[in-house]
């Protein structure tokens, strides 16, 4: 009987996690227009990072990206990846130019935006103006 009240906990949470817009904060998502529309209303802190997976400036960012997000000082935090080649209808929404762009957002407020920064304290700083 335990063990199945055990299943049954681990499916409702595995539904929580899909169903819930904060649900994966601590991770990288990929671009989701209402993932985005659903954390702005929450006033969630959110940052949107702009891609290429041929862009070595996004591949230096990335790890500090993901160690950022899992940080447990950004509880709320959503990180969505955008990429840079396919998703250009959202490159127009946001205004960049530009692949390796990072974007902090506050709830429905952008709040800081840098381009092509590596080093981890400048996409730090991005970060902590999210709170």
């Amino acid at each position: 009987m335990l063990d199945h009240l055990k299943s049954i906990a681990g499916v409702a949470l595995a539904a929580v996690m899909l169903l819930s817009p904060s649900a994966l904060a601590g991770e990288v998502r990929p671009w989701s227009a209402d993932g985005f529309a659903a954390a702005q209303a929450a006033g969630a802190p959110i940052v949107i990072h702009v891609t290429a997976p041929w862009c070595p400036t996004c591949r230096a960012q990335k790890p500090t990206v993901e160690g950022l997000a899992a940080d447990p000082d950004h509880p709320d935090l959503t990180v969505f990846d955008v990429d840079f080649d396919t998703q250009k209808d959202v490159l127009r929404k946001f205004g960049v130019r530009q692949q390796s762009t990072l974007i902090a957002y506050r709830g429905a407020t952008e709040v800081a935006r840098t381009v092509g920064v590596t080093r981890p304290e400048a996409i730090a700083e991005l970060f902590a103006a999210t709170r």
